[in-house]
């Protein structure tokens, strides 16, 4: 079995974290990611992450075949759209492969004006306006020609505020304002078989351009969206995953706003229905045959906000308490179960120390989690904790306070009450 070394370009993004979560589990899969050094949420999941210069930098793709030879990388995953034409127009000068579909498309699909002229005799786009004299209604939409992520975006109510925004950026465009609901359609396509994948999810809630809840489409909706990326697929070529979005006009029509040649940050809507975007684009390159299937549900995605952690506490041994803390209100601790499993693979020791009143075995049997402990401490409940941890290099988690305090008195060892367990976890991979 070959072994792909991936380097994720750049890995702190959205789309960069999305490929991260699809590729991290693939056992022919090792990840690696590169960025500018600047504060973002790389390093947090990657186990390997390095700094480069800006794409604007001319000594930028020195300092990535740098990385690229030391490490022997197979291909590097781009995971925003300025660098996606960057790597595509220095492709020749990179010293791995590039997962990406052809220059002439990524070109095109940059810029929503290039994209429009292309496509609005084949697919209805938004009106443009080329001037403030031809706008004959309000409100207009601007954004850049070439932008992602809704930034530097604006509805636009009076030709005075439009005078002011065009005065600061002149290249924006005009268009009407879609005031309907918006839809991302995620696509697939092959270089030998052609569009493989074509599905919708609506948009329900985004914040600065990314999509925070996404919900599925009926079939009918499906049928004009696959209608739709058949038309695209005739005149843009694309290889691996790609998708384009849609908003209904006032009149409840569907109108194009942008097509992009990479990977969305929620394609994993689909992704746990069946289709590994990032993983069957690495496939594609390789000109493997690929075959989906798709299980016929509907699923809802929301997004929030997530925590991570880094600290610089090392330890050998966990102690943990069983009674509220691994099995609270009869239901296992799935947070701490997985810290556990966690420390299971990284060859720490695991003590259950616990004033459980009953049989203890068959207490942890119902529970299914007996063979997780390397050894069973089962105490008086007027006994101190604190004199039952012996080795060194320990941590303790309890949900008492009084144990708590005890322990960290007389040992001086971390202590955690199940709240606290979240910055234990690693999910670097």
């Amino acid at each position: 079995m070959k072994l792909y070394k991936i380097l994720v370009f750049p890995g702190g993004t959205e789309i960069g974290l999305e490929i991260h979560k699809s590729l991290c589990s693939c056992k022919d899969i090792q990840l690696y990611s590169v960025g500018l050094d600047v504060s973002n949420h790389a390093s947090y999941v990657f186990t390997s992450h390095f700094n480069i210069p800006s794409i604007y930098d001319p000594a930028w793709i020195d300092s990535l075949n740098k990385i690229i030879t030391e490490n022997n990388i197979d291909y590097i995953f781009p995971a925003y759209d300025e660098i996606i034409i960057y790597l595509a127009i220095n492709a020749e000068k990179i010293r791995a492969k590039i997962i990406s579909s052809p220059l002439k498309t990524c070109l095109i699909t940059r810029y929503k004006s290039k994209t429009y002229s292309m496509f609005c005799k084949n697919i209805p786009v938004p009106k443009i306006y080329r001037s403030l004299d031809e706008i004959d209604y309000f409100p207009v939409f601007i954004k850049p020609d070439k932008g992602q992520g809704s930034q530097d975006t604006h509805i636009v109510h009076n030709k005075q505020h439009l005078s002011l925004l065009l005065s600061k950026n002149q290249e924006y465009i005009i268009t009407e304002y879609l005031p309907g609901d918006e839809y991302t359609i995620d696509c697939f396509s092959h270089r030998h078989t052609g569009l493989i994948f074509c599905k919708g999810r609506q948009r329900i809630r985004t914040k600065n351009g990314i999509s925070m809840n996404s919900c599925s489409v009926n079939n009918n909706d499906n049928e004009i969206f696959l209608n739709y990326a058949e038309l695209i697929s005739k005149k843009l070529t694309f290889y691996g995953a790609w998708f384009f979005q849609l908003k209904k006009d006032q009149d409840g029509n569907y109108k194009l706003l942008e097509i992009a040649p990479r990977i969305a940050g929620a394609m994993a809507f689909h992704r746990v229905q069946g289709i590994n975007f990032s993983l069957l684009s690495i496939y594609e390159q390789e000109n493997i045959p690929i075959e989906v299937i798709i299980n016929q549900f509907d699923v809802e995605l929301d997004r929030a906000l997530i925590n991570r952690y880094k600290h610089n506490i090392e330890y050998k041994t966990v102690y943990v308490d069983l009674d509220d803390t691994l099995v609270i209100n009869g239901k296992l601790n799935l947070t701490l179960i997985q810290f556990l499993y966690q420390c299971i693979n990284n060859d720490k020791k695991i003590f259950l120390l616990t004033k459980h009143t009953g049989n203890v075995n068959n207490f942890l049997e119902k529970y299914r989690i007996k063979c997780i402990f390397d050894s069973i401490i089962q105490i008086d409940k007027l006994a101190y904790k604190a004199n039952y941890i012996l080795e060194k290099n320990a941590i303790f988690i309890d949900d008492s306070f009084t144990e708590r305090k005890s322990v960290n008195t007389k040992l001086s060892i971390p202590t955690f009450d199940s709240s606290m367990i979240e910055m234990l976890l690693d999910y670097k991979g």
